[in-house]
């Protein structure tokens, strides 16, 4: 098994990398500046391969070999379609750590027969925040049997943003830009359909935010739902308002291990179906670049070794929910769901 990583010596990326040393996996570590890249690699033996984004024949020998492609070079609004066709002519597997939802929607628009057609799994948003609320939603619409409405609230806390993470972020489209399920389609919307959330482990409520949340991209996808939207918890004001350049450069990188260790994430779900029956979902978890990692490995190991059926795939689309999230729950992730 060998895998391609796209951004290997960003924050991300060499998360990825150490995970994939840690398991045992061979890696071919992909990026444009080769002294970053062998920096990323100490160590671990890793070939490394020079290629740019706007190069599509360096992609595409950069890739040759590999079984999957690991792509965590955003923003991906920009740099990830490249990077899948890339992937599709080397008839590699595809996976990355996304949180972009009107970009997940597009890579379902744009590259489904193309995945089909080489006979790959095209996976977007394996990422703290894609994955599991992807998952958890499954299983709760499974347990529910009917869904009228499904709202997925999300919220970081205790942690810090890395840089790629800042750069990634477009307000306009992470918040009034969110798109909400309904009637068959994706569409923006007016206000939330919540101010505040009761978030598992604690006792007040918490505001929340209309927010453009990946599991909105690909919960209808394999869940029959009248309407789904997500909310972030917390306050985003500063993010809101946007954050000059200049400023996010002169931040650190990325959390250091202790503010990774420190940072907590939950995801609580809530389906509404017929009769006022209502089923809950919760995932907790701490440090998301560090999970980030663990969950975008697994998801390439997971393809190559058991294979997936071929086209663009929600994760749930791509691998049984239950068992991956037990298998995250080795690492320290909870979840479950109930009813009332």
């Amino acid at each position: 098994m060998k895998i391609a990583v796209i951004g290997a010596s960003g924050f991300t990326g060499r998360l990825v990398v150490a995970e994939l040393a840690r398991r045992g996996i061979e890696a071919v570590l992909v990026g444009r500046n080769a002294e970053r890249l062998r920096a990323a690699a100490d160590g671990t033996g890793f070939e490394i391969r020079i290629a740019t984004i706007d190069d599509q024949i360096s992609l595409d020998a950069a890739f040759a070999g590999a079984d999957a492609v690991i792509n965590t070079a955003g923003p991906f609004a920009r740099l990830g379609a490249p990077v899948i066709r890339a992937a599709i002519a080397a008839a590699a597997h595809y996976v990355d750590t996304t949180g972009e939802q009107h970009y997940i929607n597009e890579v379902f628009d744009t590259f489904t027969d193309a995945a089909a057609d080489a006979g790959v799994a095209v996976v977007p948003a394996m990422a703290d925040d894609g994955g599991p609320s992807d998952f958890i939603s499954h299983l709760v619409g499974q347990t529910a049997g009917s869904v009228d409405s499904l709202t997925v609230a999300l919220w970081y806390r205790d942690g810090s943003l890395s840089r790629g993470t800042l750069r990634s972020l477009d307000p306009d489209l992470l918040f009034d830009g969110a798109l909400r399920y309904e009637n068959g389609g994706w569409a923006t919307y007016g206000a939330a359909s919540h101010a505040a959330w009761r978030f598992p482990s604690v006792d007040e409520f918490v505001g929340v935010s209309k927010a453009a949340l990946p599991p909105v991209a690909t919960v209808p996808r394999h869940v029959p739902v009248g309407r789904m939207e997500g909310l972030l918890g917390g306050s985003f004001d500063v993010l809101k308002d946007g954050i000059a350049p200049a400023v996010i450069d002169a931040l650190p990188e990325g959390p250091d291990d202790e503010q990774r260790r420190q940072g907590r994430w939950t995801i609580s779900v809530m389906a509404s179906g017929p009769g006022g029956r209502i089923v809950r979902g919760e995932v907790e978890g701490t440090d998301g670049y560090g999970k980030t990692a663990v969950i975008a490995v697994e998801a390439v190991r997971r393809l190559v070794a058991d294979g997936a059926k071929a086209g663009v795939l929600a994760p749930s689309q791509a691998f049984a929910p239950e068992s991956f999230m037990d298998f995250l729950s080795e690492h320290g992730v909870r979840w479950r769901v109930t009813e009332g």
